[in-house]
């Protein structure tokens, strides 16, 4: 599940607030230096993105939307890192850590597993099922206009709702720390700058500027965690420390702080914990943690969109394998400094009473967020405090970037097609982009909203969202792949339930808000008391037993349409359970229309054309009998045909089979080690 960097429902919440009365004291960067290498990164990042315009076509979908099917193993990796990791990570993940020890970074080992199961399983029905969004995925396989809507639809709630109320709220934090520029300012600057490149450059500019957002991320995190042990005294000390740091002050008056308020789990260096005591218990870890990552990794738009535009599915196995080997830092690099942090400032990042609280960070339900910046400010020397400030930064542009393009997938290619069945490829492409202008807007007027609300009940409210509408997903994505009995009705109507009882959980999760160590709190213990990895077990159960139900009481669909979308029958050919409807179509086509400017047109206005990707741009041709042999050696897609061959080279193959194997073994290790 990402990003695991909330606090679960159900558990005492110590200082999750970050919006509006966020004032970090005593952190704000200074230095003209640190700001002017933080500005000429972001130039970087815009000089890329321009790179990537005039340097790429990107007038077509599969252009614009995939980067021509064209990425190599370590562009996919790289980006499908820099996706997931945003600000929501760094301060999340380490916040979290302050007050539960390590096993909030068993989330990011469990995503391992699931890259795995996204390269050897989902994606080769994915790539052969020809599709661009998992909403179509979904209508190849069930047949259903319904389907497609609705998960389209759901999906872009949850980009605009979830995902990016969280980066843009966290990002803001950082950008008020080091520049002292207010929320609502820093935001803007944000998403303008993402947006210039998203919109023009398409996919092809998010992975290229999510290449380099991933390594300074690594570079940057790596170095903080030399200093942090360093300066703590090493793995040992940390191990000896960390259970003994407190605040000094607990009590203000006549009102003493509770233990479980301040001090830290006795378990807090196991990540397997008891199912009724513990904070997060170990059915939820292994089965919960589980279900809600088979919807983040498998089915979710961001990360499959960057699996599609791989070059071959060794291509795409590969970088899955590598995002795997980086899913296994933040345990090291993110979750171990914020536990030294609280060793180091526990007054700060610890602090329980009131009073205190405000007046380290601005707010009264608790700093703990302020864990890994406290560490950027006060451990990292100027030199280094530049790269890692430009880190967050990019982990929050590379954030934004990926949720923006494959929202406007989503829009373009499952919701206008819907609405316009005849429109045309240049169309496509202008609804695309201002969808994305529109997003935006939209994401700057929804600050204020975020602003209004209790500041503690953020990260709360997140995982409240993923527990309780994700599962539904899960389950539909998993029976689609690997249940040929299930019909439409089962999947759209067991799909419906399972959503209408999790917006139920949702509303009465925010209406009674999240439990406090410093408040009593009259919500009934049946919503309350329930973990949510326990919930997210549930709806998924009911989900997945609805949708069997109902196919058993209706006809099944003919097997004739199900090979290369089912996995007991992907190697076989079929006949589109839409394909009379899409022949009554006039289907955008994937080729440049050469009489789309007849006219001559003023320089202005070619400009805008080729910044936009309008006009058909050809690059340099090869000789005539040259082209097709190097269109195959690098893995491309011959024209007019569909993507959708997962053949493999034996020697490509048995190489990632075994990174693939050394990584799922290496990941078990590490669950062992720290059981």
């Amino acid at each position: 599940m990402e990003p695991p960097a909330q606090e679960p429902v159900g558990e005492p919440v110590r200082g999750y607030g970050i919006i509006v009365n966020w004032n970090p004291v005593g952190l704000s960067i200074n230095s003209s230096v640190d700001i002017l290498v933080m500005v000429l990164y972001v130039l970087l990042v815009l000089g890329i993105g321009l790179w990537t315009i005039l340097s790429r076509s990107h007038g077509t979908v599969e252009e614009f939307y995939l980067a021509s099917r064209n990425l190599a193993w370590w562009q996919i990796g790289a980006s499908l890192f820099a996706s997931n990791i945003g600000t929501g990570h760094f301060m999340g993940l380490a916040g979290r850590a302050v007050t539960s020890g390590i096993a909030i970074g068993a989330f990011e080992w469990n995503a391992s597993f699931l890259l795995c199961v996204l390269g050897w399983i989902f994606s080769p029905i994915y790539i052969k099922a020809g599709v661009v969004t998992m909403p179509e995925y979904l209508k190849k396989r069930f047949g259903s206009n319904r389907i497609q809507f609705l998960l389209a639809l759901l999906y872009l709630l949850l980009y605009v709702f979830n995902d990016i109320s969280l980066e843009i709220c966290t990002g803001a934090m950082f950008m008020r720390m080091a520049l002292g520029l207010d929320v609502y300012l820093a935001a803007i600057v944000l998403l303008t700058v993402t947006g210039i490149y998203t919109i023009t450059g398409g996919f092809a500019a998010v992975v290229y500027t999510n290449t380099l957002h991933a390594g300074i991320m690594v570079l940057g995190s790596v170095l903080l965690t030399g200093f942090a042990f360093k300066e703590v005294g090493g793995y040992q000390e940390l191990l000896n420390n960390f259970l003994n740091a407190k605040p000094s002050i607990i009590h203000e008056g006549n009102w003493t702080a509770k233990p479980e308020c301040y001090l830290p789990r006795l378990d807090s260096f196991h990540i397997f914990r008891d199912p009724i005591t513990g904070d997060l218990p170990w059915p939820g870890m292994v089965f919960g943690v589980s279900i809600l990552s088979l919807y983040y990794w498998c089915s979710n738009q961001i990360f499959i969109q960057m699996c599609l535009a791989g070059k071959t599915l060794s291509h795409v196995k590969g970088g899955c394998v590598l995002c795997g080997y980086l899913k296994l830092m933040p345990m090291f690099v993110i979750v171990m400094p914020g536990m030294i942090s609280c060793i180091l400032y526990p007054e700060k990042v610890a602090c329980v009473v009131p009073s205190e609280c405000e007046k380290h960070c601005g707010i009264t339900a608790g700093c703990s967020p302020m864990a890994y910046p406290v560490l950027v400010v006060e451990l990292l020397p100027s030199g280094i405090q530049d790269l890692m400030l430009s880190a967050l930064l990019a982990s929050l542009m590379s954030s934004l970037t990926s949720i923006f393009n494959s929202a406007s997938a989503l829009f373009t290619m499952d919701i206008y097609t819907q609405m316009r069945p005849m429109a045309t490829e240049k169309e496509l492409m202008v609804t695309g982009r201002f969808f994305v202008i529109i997003l935006t807007v939209v994401t700057i007027f929804w600050i204020p909203v975020i602003e209004t609300t209790h500041s503690e009940q953020l990260f709360v409210n997140m995982q409240a969202v993923m527990s309780s509408l994700v599962p539904p997903i899960a389950a539909i994505f998993l029976l689609a792949m690997f249940c040929r009995r299930v019909t439409e009705q089962g999947a759209f109507w067991g799909l419906t339930g399972g959503l209408l009882i999790g917006f139920i959980r949702l509303v009465s999760t925010i209406v009674y808000g999240p439990r406090s160590c410093s408040a009593n709190n009259k919500c009934p213990p049946i919503i309350c008391n329930i973990p949510f990895l326990y919930f997210a077990i549930f709806l998924f159960v009911v989900s997945l037993l609805t949708m069997l139900a109902i196919s058993v009481f209706t006809d099944p669909i003919p097997d004739k349409h199900l090979p290369g979308l089912c996995w007991s029958l992907r190697k076989e050919e079929r006949v589109d359970l839409d394909a009379e409807v899409e022949e009554k179509r006039s289907r955008p086509t994937f080729q440049a229309q050469p009489d789309v400017f007849i006219k001559p047109q003023s320089c202005l206005w070619e400009v805008c054309s080729v910044f936009c990707g309008l006009e058909p741009r050809l690059g340099p041709k090869l000789a005539p009998e040259k082209e097709p042999m190097e269109e195959m050696e690098h893995g491309a897609t011959p024209e007019g045909t569909e993507h959708s061959d997962t053949a493999e080279s034996s020697r490509w193959r048995n190489v990632v089979n075994t990174c693939g194997f050394l990584l799922i073994l290496t990941t078990v290790l590490c669950h062992i080690f720290y059981h």
